[in-house]
């Protein structure tokens, strides 16, 4: 079972108790047991990886993890914005599920989109005229599918956007918001001076990790979008320093 956790990095109750024949209160006690012991992390309905050497996955590879919790934080996200509003959108899984979600808000119009993310252009394509797209530009990072410096600072020093959806990979109440690579956080920072609101999304997973690219303080960001398998004492920490936090319900 913990072999399984550490291919995957996520799993939930419910694929255990299916792959291994045994009933949902048996994998439950089993990941409990493997938590006690510091192998694992136990989250809301599942359980991640733990004490392993962190590494940055494939933006394929990220996409099943929490999907259900980044689906109803893109929703979350989608309904804050309005027509004609400007939109940065950070690269990452929530993020297109977010691009996704604005696409399907049929009654949005004159929105406009800026993104350092092939994925989320591609997504987005369809739905112009009704959105403008914006794509920063860079140089292209594979994983991602993100665009970087250098080059990819000619855009965002030159708008004053309403919001920005910022993905991270990290979020704790004293080391701030973190992410696991270092070419993308100097165009987050950027993205986080560019825009008026401030609002980062990140599944359950990232609320309590610290990462090694510093990207600013919670007192920075306006607003947290999360999803139900955050860890509880960290959230009730940030919003004891002050941070506003919303816990969207999958």
């Amino acid at each position: 079972m913990l072999e399984v956790v550490r291919q995957r990095d996520y799993v939930t109750v419910s694929d255990l108790a299916t792959q291994f024949s045994i009933s949902e209160v048996t994998a439950r006690s089993d990941l409990d047991a493997l938590a006690g012991r510091g192998l694992l992390r136990r989250v809301r309905g599942g359980a991640i990886a733990e004490n392993l050497p962190r590494r940055e996955r494939p933006f394929e590879e990220s996409a099943s993890a929490f999907a259900a919790e980044k689906l109803a934080i893109a929703h979350a996200a989608a309904e804050m914005v309005r027509s004609g509003d400007t939109v940065i959108l950070d690269v990452g899984t929530t993020t297109a599920a977010i691009a996704r979600a604005l696409a399907d808000r049929q009654e949005l119009e004159d929105v406009v989109i800026f993104t350092n993310s092939l994925t989320i252009a591609i997504e987005l394509e369809p739905v112009i005229p009704r959105f403008t797209v914006v794509v920063t530009g860079g140089t292209l990072r594979r994983l991602q599918h993100s665009l970087v410096d250098p080059l990819g600072d000619g855009v965002l020093g030159h708008i004053h956007a309403d919001m920005v959806f910022l993905g991270c990979n990290g979020i704790d109440p004293m080391a701030g918001v973190t992410n696991i690579n270092l070419p993308e956080a100097e165009m987050k920072r950027r993205m986080l001076a560019a825009a008026r609101r401030r609002i980062v999304v990140a599944d359950g997973s990232k609320v309590g990790q610290v990462e090694l690219a510093h990207l600013c303080a919670i007192s920075d960001v306006d607003l947290l979008l999360t999803g139900e398998s955050a860890d509880g004492n960290v959230v009730e920490a940030l919003r004891e320093r002050g941070m506003r936090v919303e816990v969207v319900e999958s």
